[in-house]
């Protein structure tokens, strides 16, 4: 198995004169079925195309981008597996100091805006050749969105991209019909028939659903709140319609409906294809990409998650419809994975942005899609949804059975009120037996019912529920394993009390997180119209929303009250919510008085003498709270989403 050509030389030792696309990407090239860039080039060259992969070109002139010579028929164009500018800036809008998706982990070896940028080095290089741009920062682009480095509304990314056509969602089917569009001199009437696409048009088709325009939206927080409603109602390959919005006085963005998602056949065909599985050799010096590191050991199963929360961009992405591949597929695979000269005898992951998920939340949603007016899960479980775990503890029985294989773990996270919805205890006992490496990650995100709601999260008794019950099963198997609950800051809907009371839970849980999520307002998530409208778009109803510096540092800090850095912030905290009862040296309190406040200690004595006792479950270990999430979770891509890992690493939560 081969890379394909990155060098001039690569492309003339295959004999080509020139190659058909070249696929520009803003990360490292990696082979491997983890990786967006990798699929769509795999399965160009499985329909015939000549590929050749620039990943990562030197952006500050054009001549990286003259490598290839011209290309026969165009330039594709990704930023990678996450939105560049959450590749680059933390939540608090800080330049992050690593990229793992770049050789040696190096940051800023892309740019910002790299769709954007790379597009217009291509127009500098070769004007007028046609650019088709994809992946995660295009997808969720797409329309007119709130840009949270820029806090304001910025146009779709093909207008300041000025590509030829954008692609979003998973794109093996689209891929394939676009480049086939080009190569028959893209004919303009054939547009309407290519799902899963935008383009540009001078007039909206007569079909189309009219979005409010990117002039209304900019200016008008009910109008972008109506329009993002629009939009996300109408995310479905089966009953979506045409969606159109203008984006100056003379241009129209159209999208099509989406791509239906690859049948399980078909993905099974995906993931059989000749990768290297590799990083390419030319990164060895620098100690390879960081990332592979991440799910060299991992197995991708599933596509797509019906969960929908609100903060995570997987609606617009990958979609509500789940697709998983087949046993067949995976142990093939696992098996492949056996043979490395690097494993250990451990599949570190067999999941995907839900592990628990294995097909479509009900028998209609392949007919006649998902529902537009309400979710599989929330605010609880639907009276139609399948719920089973029997079909993937088959698959995992059979996955330990493999030769050479220790120990399989999910790693992925779950969704306990999934778990919590199905009679059948086998699934859980045999995780917890099986399948959970010393701790297991789960994602109650909050426990106030008034930010759950905003987050479209179960309530709280839901996952208190399942701390019992996987307490429970733990003493019985005599097994010491813990919770590791993610949690998250400064969510629209949380005010200073709201994070008060959660960190009042975690005193009396015992639980002191390392890293905290702060909320991350991306691109495609209803929870990012919630915070730049301050209306739930879904009732315009008025949403309290976080968003000075200090206020949201003084909710980080209450979820980490016990780190003495973080004393000052949470009293100050506490007394704006006429809370001083937990400033003291009691069982209750949550941060001492300053030093030298009041002569009188607490009658108690000091707090250490009366700390509550912590639970298995939530045992803050040095183990536990040191793999908390990082800074780069969920809102892009844990969730996500296209051309990203399977196991959801610190890069994952886009998705988030």
């Amino acid at each position: 198995m081969d890379f394909l050509p990155v060098t001039m030389e690569d492309m003339k030792a295959r004999g080509w004169d020139a190659p058909d696309f070249v696929y520009v990407v803003g990360e490292a090239y990696v082979d491997h079925p983890s990786f967006g860039h990798a699929i769509i080039s795999r399965v160009l060259e499985h329909a015939g195309y000549h590929i050749a992969m620039l990943c990562l070109p030197e952006y500050h002139s054009a001549d990286e981008f003259k490598r290839f010579g011209k290309p026969k028929l165009g330039f594709l164009v990704s930023s990678g597996v996450i939105d560049s500018m959450v590749n680059h800036y933390t939540a608090a809008r800080k330049r992050r100091s690593e990229d793992a998706y770049a050789p040696g982990g190096k940051a800023g070896m892309r740019p910002d805006r790299a769709v954007t940028v790379y597009c217009n080095r291509i127009h500098e290089a070769y004007p007028g050749m046609p650019v088709l741009i994809g992946g995660v920062e295009a997808s969720l682009r797409r329309f007119s969105h709130y840009d949270y480095w820029d806090d304001k509304v910025r146009r779709s990314v093909l207008v300041d991209s000025a590509a030829t056509l954008l692609m979003y969602g998973m794109g093996e089917k689209t891929i394939i019909d676009c480049c086939d569009w080009v190569r028959r001199g893209m004919p303009t009437h054939e547009l309407k028939q290519l799902t899963g696409i935008c383009y540009m048009a001078k007039q909206p088709p007569k079909d189309a659903i009219l979005l409010p325009s990117h002039d209304q939206v900019a200016n008008d927080p009910k109008e972008y709140a109506k329009a993002f409603m629009m939009e996300y109602g109408e995310q479905d390959p089966v009953r979506g319609g045409v969606l159109c919005q203008m984006q100056d006085s003379q241009r129209y963005l159209v999208q099509n409906p989406p791509a239906m998602p690859l049948e399980q056949n078909e993905l099974d065909q995906v993931y059989d294809l000749p990768f290297t599985r590799r990083a390419h050799p030319m990164y060895d010096k620098v100690g390879g990409v960081p990332a592979l590191k991440e799910v060299r050991f991992s197995l991708s199963a599933v596509r797509g998650c019906y969960g929908a929360c609100n903060f995570c961009a997987l609606t617009f992405h990958q979609g509500r419809i789940v697709t998983a591949r087949s046993q067949q597929s995976l142990l093939k695979e696992a098996r492949l994975v056996t043979t490395f000269p690097d494993f250990k005898g451990y599949i570190h992951d067999v999941g995907g942005p839900t592990a628990n998920f294995r097909g479509p939340a009900c028998e209609k949603q392949r007919k006649q899609g998902a529902c537009k007016n309400r979710q599989c899960l929330y605010p609880t479980p639907c009276k139609n949804l399948k719920v089973s775990h029997k079909e993937l503890c088959e698959l995992l029985t059979k996955m330990r059975a493999l030769p050479k294989v220790k120990k399989v773990f999910i790693r992925s996270g779950i969704r306990f009120d999934y778990v919590m919805a199905d009679k059948d205890p086998t699934f859980l006992k045999m995780l917890c037996q099986h399948h959970v490496s010393g701790q297991l990650k789960v994602a109650p995100e909050h426990i106030s019912s008034n930010v759950l709601s905003k987050m479209g999260k179960p309530n709280r008794d839901v996952y208190e529920r399942f701390v019992q019950r996987y307490e429970q099963i733990n003493r019985n198997l005599g097994s010491k394993q813990y919770l590791v609950p993610y949690l998250m800051s400064s969510h629209p809907g949380s005010t200073l009390a709201d994070a008060v009371t959660l960190a009042e839970y975690l005193r009396d849980i015992g639980h002191q997180p390392e890293q905290v999520q702060d909320f991350y307002p991306t691109p495609g998530t209803l929870s990012t119209c919630m915070y730049h409208t301050g209306l739930d778009p879904r009732d315009m109803s008025k949403v309290y929303v976080p968003k000075t510096v200090h206020e949201k540092a003084m909710q980080r800090a209450l979820l980490q009250f016990k780190n003495p850095r973080n004393h000052a912030l949470v009293r100050e905290a506490l007394r704006l919510c006429n809370r001083e009862d937990l400033i003291g040296y009691g069982a209750k309190a949550l941060v001492p008085p300053e030093r030298g406040y009041g002569q009188k200690q607490d009658a108690q004595g000091p707090r250490r003498q009366n700390r509550p006792a912590r639970t298995p479950a939530h045992q803050n270990s040095r183990a536990a709270s040191s793999s908390a999430r990082a800074p780069q979770s969920r809102n892009e891509n844990r969730r996500s989403v296209n051309e990203r890992p399977a196991r959801r690493s610190k890069h994952e939560k886009l998705s988030r």
